[in-house]
């Protein structure tokens, strides 16, 4: 659906982005809700993936959330792709970013924050993996993310073109190990069960059974079930001993030719 009236134009191919589009500005109309703007549009559109999830959402629920016509939104948005865009940027803004401003700072601390922030808003806004995977990403507080990344990388003394492989060896297993994660954990909610009790079932539904018994002797899973500890603490242990693997290889990879 397009807007209408004096924003009515051809649209770009879905393979451009919302970044890459020019709009004419915005001119206010007498019928266009007061208080209504573009922040609060993408902060209420946020709300409702979480709440709701991806598969949910709608302009025209989007639209009754806020109180308005769904005409209104479009006053602000070209289209639905558009508004997903834009809150794909809203949320990588709750990254947090090292301070670059210590020139002795470890770049260990400063890529285990980076990772850890991104992994931390992964979980928080499970919807947003996919919308990563479809946009280019390149709104201001991506690009403020993507770009501490790539300066931080550049002090571990690694070699200028093995940068982005580094990057995308680091990045690439946060978003697949907090996608996994929270997919499980949106199954769990669903079902009306917590992340201990899925573990401890899946535990116990395999527990005796030949075909897992060395699955059972080497996974920490059980261990972590058997003493009693939380799902959270062994995923969060996993993901910093990976952390650890990323930035050993980092290092064994400095100055290869």
């Amino acid at each position: 659906m397009a807007a209408t009236d004096g924003r009515a134009r051809k649209q770009p191919a879905r393979a451009n982005s919302v970044w890459l589009t020019e709009r004419p500005p915005l001119t206010r109309k007498a019928d266009q809700p007061a208080g209504l703007d573009l922040d609060k549009i993408v902060a209420a559109t946020v709300r409702l993936l979480d709440a709701e999830g991806l598969a949910k959402f709608s302009m025209r629920r989007l639209a009754a959330e806020l109180g308005v016509t769904a005409m209104s939104v479009y006053w602000y948005v070209d289209t639905k792709d558009d508004l997903l865009e834009l809150t794909v940027d809203a949320v990588a803004g709750e990254i947090a970013l090292p301070d670059e401003s210590d020139a002795a700072a470890d770049w260990r601390d400063q890529l285990r924050l980076l990772a850890t922030g991104y992994r931390d808003m992964l979980l928080r806004h499970p919807w947003a993996a996919r919308l990563l995977a479809e946009f280019i990403n390149i709104g201001p507080r991506s690009a403020a993310f993507s770009n501490a990344t790539m300066r931080v990388m550049r002090r571990t003394g690694l070699d200028a073109d093995r940068t982005s492989g580094a990057l995308a060896s680091l990045f690439h297993f946060v978003y697949g190990f907090s996608t996994i994660r929270a997919t499980h954990e949106g199954r769990c909610r669903a079902a009306g069960i917590s992340l201990d009790e899925y573990f401890a079932q899946v535990m116990a539904a395999i527990s005796g059974r030949p075909e897992f018994a060395e699955t059972m002797e080497l996974s920490s899973r059980a261990d972590y079930v058997r003493q009693g500890r939380s799902a959270k603490e062994m995923l969060d242990e996993d993901f910093a001993f990976a952390l650890d693997l990323q930035f050993a290889g980092i290092e064994a990879m400095r100055g290869r030719g």
